[in-house]
């Protein structure tokens, strides 16, 4: 029997959740319309107005590691919700057929490396893969752009490029506001890509390419889904820390085959994987001597031997 104490506990409880900036029971992915709603292209102050932002700042002030349970509680329903809503999108996509490309959030829009990511993520989805990153700037972002640009040309993804090669930090003054103008130039609704950032890091805007978005409080489920969900393969890009933590985690998932089958690892730039952070050479000495076992590797420059090894792999998988 619940005490007099107990239910205002629960009153209370319920209150508190009532009252926190975020919907502790939404069915569905945020869109970048309901993450930037407030955000106003014209106006740049207007994105510490939004609901994304206000959220991140109700976040800082509870602490990353907030103390209130009730605090606690509020995360914790919110990112289950999170959960279940990707279950949901999953029934609409084929889970076989998602790509993830991981990279560096500082990667700029005008590097050389962004374009090809572009590009590689605009073929990939014209042949029918969904797309998925970590859903913030740099090579995220450009993983996201390309699979917006997917229906139109590849002279249109150009041109979208050099729209937002204005502001190619996400530290500049009109970063978000020129992605949303080609949003606006550009509009579709053909292609679907996932995005998966996190409040950890809501400092670094989440790209509003990305069709759906899976918005987490803690950054361990956010980092755990990236990598299960791309049951396609995973794209690493040159990063940094965040991508080296992924390079492993997918390693270990893979050696010991968590889900039945190990996915393709393919690594893009050579010289960076191989001689700036040597990655891809201690991999293939750890599978030589019996380390590591299972892994798919293969490292190039070219994005068209990239479609060539998730083509072969679908192939062999029956996918």
């Amino acid at each position: 029997m619940i005490t007099a104490t107990g239910f205002n506990e629960l009153k209370e409880t319920l209150r508190y959740l009532d009252q926190v900036p975020f919907d502790v029971t939404r069915k569905e992915l945020y869109t970048a319309a309901e993450l930037y709603k407030g955000f106003d292209p014209a106006d740049e102050d207007s994105f510490n107005r939004c609901f994304d932002s206000i959220v991140y700042q109700q976040y800082k002030v509870m602490g990353q590691h907030a103390h209130s349970v009730r605090e606690l509680l509020a995360r914790n329903l919110h990112d289950h919700c999170i959960h279940t809503a990707l279950a949901r999108f999953f029934k609409n996509h084929d889970h076989r057929r998602c790509v993830g490309i991981m990279g560096g959030h500082a990667l700029l829009r005008t590097d050389t490396m962004f374009r090809s990511i572009a590009h590689l993520s605009w073929r990939l989805t014209r042949e029918g893969f969904v797309m998925l990153s970590g859903g913030g700037p740099g090579a995220m972002e450009a993983t996201h752009l390309g699979a917006w640009m997917a229906s139109r040309s590849a002279r249109e993804l150009d041109d979208a490029l050099q729209m937002i090669a204005i502001a190619p930090s996400f530290r500049d003054k009109g970063w978000l506001a020129s992605a949303f103008r080609v949003i606006e130039k550009y509009p579709q609704e053909k292609y679907a890509s996932l995005g998966i950032p996190t409040w950890l890091y809501g400092h670094e805007p989440s790209t509003p390419f990305a069709t759906h978005i899976a918005k987490f409080f803690e950054n361990s489920l956010r980092e755990d889904n990236i990598l299960t969900l791309a049951f396609g393969g995973i794209i690493y890009a040159p990063g940094s820390a965040g991508t080296l933590q992924e390079i492993f985690q997918e390693a270990v998932q893979d050696h010991y085959l968590s889900y039945g089958f190990a996915s393709p690892m393919i690594f893009l730039g050579r010289r960076f994987w191989t001689e700036e952070i040597p990655v891809y050479p201690l991999l293939e000495h750890l599978m030589k001597t019996g380390k590591y076992k299972n892994l798919l590797l293969s490292i190039t420059d070219n994005p068209s031997d990239i479609l060539a090894t998730l083509t072969q792999f679908h192939t062999t998988q029956g996918q």
